[in-house]
């Protein structure tokens, strides 16, 4: 693991002051007046001037960062830059460079995950994209681990196998959801989990859930479970709880049991219980729908 402040002390300021060591000293600045300029030491000074300390080819090859480098120094040379003003300069492009730029792509050269996560986002904004996604997947994880680590939940696993998924907060198609790859499978009286949750693994849970949320129903999380009518009077003592055709399409039938939902209870339900009966080859399923993946373990947990 890598931060992006790392990039920056590591890579970006050497090279940095590096640039303006130079730059200075060709000025005519003094080893002694380079150092009070950038704060550093003589020595550091020494070590710039020597070429003892690494640059990084990018950072020196962008052309932002060389006009930069002989603005302040023409500014520290002046006297029209004072320190201080060179650090807000310095630190006005730093924050430039993190947002999807520069620095962004040494971030992600150094922390290859981050170019997986195919999605923009900023280091600094508590609500990028890649922070949701995360967030997304660990709700999926503790759902995971909430109802593996249940004594019995293997039996509540459908024929077609169980899944435990969560979407993002805009999302639009089944690559918006996240979910366990190849779905949870009951293997000698335990639940057998194929792999890390990913997005847009899920098409059957993620496309009821999506249809839910379509037809205005405030939730994030599904799990689905094996139909047994004892299950569904149980969640239904708590929940809403209602039945859709099979036959039907599935966004079609999904959006009439939300809206059934909704007449049935005058409160905003925070989970949702839908199930339908099965088909000629479909099997009967129940899903538990939530505000968050977590949350629907949770309430599955709570059959046990």
């Amino acid at each position: 693991m890598r931060f992006i402040e790392e990039v920056v002390v590591d890579e970006f300021l050497p090279t940095v002051r590096s640039m303006l060591a130079e730059d200075l000293r060709e000025r005519g600045f003094t080893q002694l007046e380079v150092a009070d300029a950038l704060g550093i030491s003589q020595s550091a000074v020494s070590k710039y001037a020597a070429g003892d300390v690494a640059r990084h080819d990018r950072i020196v090859a962008d052309e932002r960062v060389r006009e930069l480098v002989e603005r302040v120094g023409e500014g520290l040379a002046s006297g029209d830059l004072t320190p201080v003003a060179a650090l807000v300069e310095i630190e006005v492009l730093i924050r430039q460079l993190e947002e999807g730029d520069l620095l962004a792509d040494l971030h992600e050269d150094a922390m290859p995950a981050l170019a997986d996560a195919d999605v923009e986002f900023s280091v600094h904004d508590p609500d990028s994209g890649l922070r949701e996604r995360e967030r997304v997947l660990t709700s999926v994880r503790r759902g995971l681990r909430t109802l593996t680590n249940a004594s019995g939940f293997a039996g509540l696993i459908p024929n077609v196998g169980a899944n435990v998924a969560e979407s993002l907060a805009d999302a639009a198609t089944v690559d918006d959801v996240a979910a366990v790859p190849g779905r949870l499978v009951d293997v000698k009286g335990r639940a057998m989990v194929p792999g890390e949750p990913e997005f847009g693994v899920s098409e059957h849970v993620a496309t009821v859930l999506l249809a839910a949320r379509e037809a205005g129903a405030d939730v994030r999380g599904a799990v689905n479970l094996r139909y047994e009518p004892e299950t569904v009077e149980t969640l239904g003592a708590a929940h809403p709880t209602v039945e859709f055709d099979a036959e039907r399409p599935t966004r079609e039938a999904v959006a009439d049991a939300v809206a059934a939902a909704d007449r049935s209870t005058d409160e905003d339900a925070e989970t949702l219980v839908l199930y339908q009966t099965g088909a000629v080859g479909v099997e009967p399923i129940v899903y538990v729908l939530a505000p968050t993946a977590a949350e629907a373990a949770r309430v599955v947990r709570g059959l046990l």
